[in-house]
């Protein structure tokens, strides 16, 4: 089979940064889940903020750069997308949307897509939902059902269910790109028994 290309899209605004760290969990597992397929993979990421100018100029004269043409050409050719920004004022960051209002709005129709966000608290994890899939929605690309939320405290206590979530994300996003429908465990399937919580 093809070797598959995986676009990452990261926007983080410092060197190192959580949404780089982020990006690069979800494309290890991505990576991973192809190979465990027996596919051969290659990832291309792009750090957002090394176009932070070559995006400005594009919105103000209506033409890339030829570094940036190269960058958005990747995301274009791309077999599957990986998207990751970190949380402001309850969205997503001026510069993430920066460079998907400078993509062609047709680059992304009928591609898989991995959603991620980072953020300093659970409570903005919602962005997932109420700014990131809106926005995909209108370019047309495929979210895969699980988008990944990681708040400062999934990197310390709780980051097995952050690497959980992940694998989830990764195993949706593979399955997408086979036009598969993911099987996931039914959590219903063995409950537990109300004197058991009762007692518990």
């Amino acid at each position: 089979m093809t070797e598959r290309m995986i676009a990452v899209v990261t926007a983080g605004l410092t060197t190192p940064s959580s949404s780089r760290l982020l990006a690069d969990q979800l494309a290890a597992a991505v990576r991973d889940e192809l190979s465990g397929r027996g596919i051969a993979s290659r990832v291309e990421t792009i750090e957002v903020r090394d176009y932070a100018h070559d995006l400005t100029n594009n919105l103000l004269t209506g033409f890339p750069s030829e570094e940036l043409s190269k960058v958005l050409d990747t995301v274009t050719q791309a077999d599957a997308v990986i998207a990751v920004t970190p949380t402001f004022s309850a969205s997503y960051s001026g510069l993430f949307k920066m460079f998907f209002d400078v993509l062609d709005d047709k680059a992304l129709a009928g591609k898989p897509i991995l959603l991620g966000a980072t953020g300093g608290t659970e409570r903005h994890s919602l962005v997932l939902d109420f700014a990131l899939r809106p926005l995909f929605a209108y370019l047309k690309a495929l979210p895969v059902a699980t988008g990944v939320y990681a708040a400062s405290t999934d990197w310390g206590t709780g980051a097995t269910k952050l690497r959980t979530r992940i694998a989830q994300a990764a195993t949706e996003l593979v399955a997408s790109l086979h036009h598969e429908t993911p099987t996931q465990a039914d959590p219903y399937e063995n409950p537990t028994p109300f004197e058991d919580l009762l007692n518990g």
